[in-house]
């Protein structure tokens, strides 16, 4: 069944805004920190990913040009790799991509809202409610964008009025210690610290997912991802030299809720608790965001007939995914913690975000530069693959447990797709 373009340029940025906005910005400073030891050091490392993502958008944005269709990698893979490699990538989608984000968003709103009505150590009502939230919001699709949207405009101004405050209040009431200069430079924990910064980073490549539902979307999917990226690369910038500089490095050396640390340390309880509440609503609408995209994926998968037929669309919301969405993600919030998250996604999306631009190379060598063109082949391409690779690759060799279940997660897609594989809906 072909779906009605409901998205406009503004909606699909302001998706790509949400998606990003969400809660690896909140949390990663703090992690990064602790391995890394010095602010400048941290303050790179979030200026190399904004670099990283836009080298992905720019990449992503030429395969959407070429193949405007929801979908995102498992699109993209299937077509410039092989059905196999479509497959895996909306498995990882389902469970690294949606699934286990949303569950980070939806735990992390609750390390900053809780102190604030007092609901202690116990996230996980909380969580539970801001998912069920998003899936009744999304359940029905025109109520869905409107809020969306109105959601990530709030999102954007509180932001915006936590940085003009901060930055006013940072030079009056804030010493930063002199400790950073003497902190020798560890590449081993930069590259550490680029995966957790990766993840805050995802989201950049939204619209691939939804690009069936994008008015003119050779011209408007493509645009909004670099347009999206821009933005949130120079909000992140300005949010964590607040939330480095606006605190005693003591105080958030690998802490998440780093956020509210530094606004304690700038304006007291009242500031804090403001902050919070901000931060909860730009959690939110992340979570709203992934609900919405992350279906979409699985509903194609669906009908082209490598996931159960219950999840193809029956019309403009494939409610049966939806519902999916929103149970996995309440399964794994109730089970696990913000660091291992944090590894396991950055890991595995890593891996498939720079396949997929592995894919664009092969399809522009197929098919030439006319038919696929991307600003500032081959160097952009080549630097996402490379840097995304050996990070992800560093973290591997590492043991974390974060990345041991993202190479699972991918193997156990093989034997799937097998099970999966029958004759598609659409022919």
């Amino acid at each position: 069944m072909a779906r009605v373009a409901h998205l406009g340029l503004w909606s699909s940025i302001a998706l790509v805004v949400a998606n990003m906005i969400g809660a690896g910005v909140f949390t990663s400073s703090g992690y990064a920190l602790a391995g890394l030891g010095a602010r400048h050091y941290v303050m790179w490392a979030w200026a190399v990913g904004g670099i990283l993502a836009l080298c992905g958008a720019v990449s992503y944005a030429g395969l959407a040009a070429r193949m405007p269709e929801s979908g995102g990698e498992y699109h993209y893979l299937g077509q410039t790799v092989h059905p196999i490699a479509g497959f895996l990538a909306g498995w990882v989608s389902l469970l690294a991509g949606f699934t286990a984000p949303i569950a980070l968003a939806a735990v992390t709103l609750q390390e900053y809202l809780g102190p604030v009505f007092g609901l202690g150590a116990d996230r996980h009502w909380v969580a539970t409610g801001a998912i069920l939230t998003a899936f009744g919001m999304h359940a029905v699709r025109r109520p869905g964008i409107i809020l969306q949207n109105l959601a990530v405009l709030l999102k954007l101004l509180l932001l915006v009025a936590f940085l003009v405050i901060a930055v006013v209040e940072i030079p009056q009431r804030t010493v930063v210690e002199n400790v950073d200069a003497a902190v020798p430079f560890d590449l081993g924990a930069f590259a550490v610290s680029l995966v957790y910064i990766s993840l805050a980073y995802s989201g950049w490549n939204a619209t691939v997912y939804i690009a069936g539902e994008v008015r003119d979307a050779k011209r408007n999917a493509t645009r909004s991802l670099w347009m999206g990226c821009g933005v949130v690369c120079l909000v992140y910038l300005a949010l964590n030299y607040v939330f480095l500089y606006g605190a005693p490095i003591a105080e958030i050396r690998g802490q998440a809720a780093i956020g509210a640390i530094a606004a304690a340390a700038l304006g007291g309880e009242t500031f804090e608790r403001l902050v919070r509440l901000a931060v909860a609503v730009a959690l939110f609408t992340s979570i709203s965001s992934m609900v919405m995209i992350g279906p979409r994926v699985y509903a194609k998968m669906a009908e082209d007939g490598l996931f159960p037929r219950v999840f193809a669309s029956g019309g403009d919301v494939p409610l049966a995914a939806v519902a999916l969405q929103a149970i996995g993600a309440i399964a794994i919030a109730w089970v696990t913690d913000v660091k291992t998250l944090l590894e396991y996604i950055g890991f595995t999306l890593g891996i498939s975000s720079a396949m997929t631009v592995l894919g664009l190379i092969l399809l522009r060598r197929r098919l030439g530069r006319t038919a696929v063109p991307v600003f500032g082949y081959p160097l952009v391409p080549l630097v996402y693959i490379v840097v995304t690779l050996g990070a992800a690759g560093y973290l591997a060799v590492s043991k974390e447990h974060g990345a041991l279940w993202g190479a699972v997660t991918v193997l156990a897609g093989l034997p799937l797709y097998f099970v999966f594989r029958r004759r598609p809906l659409r022919t």
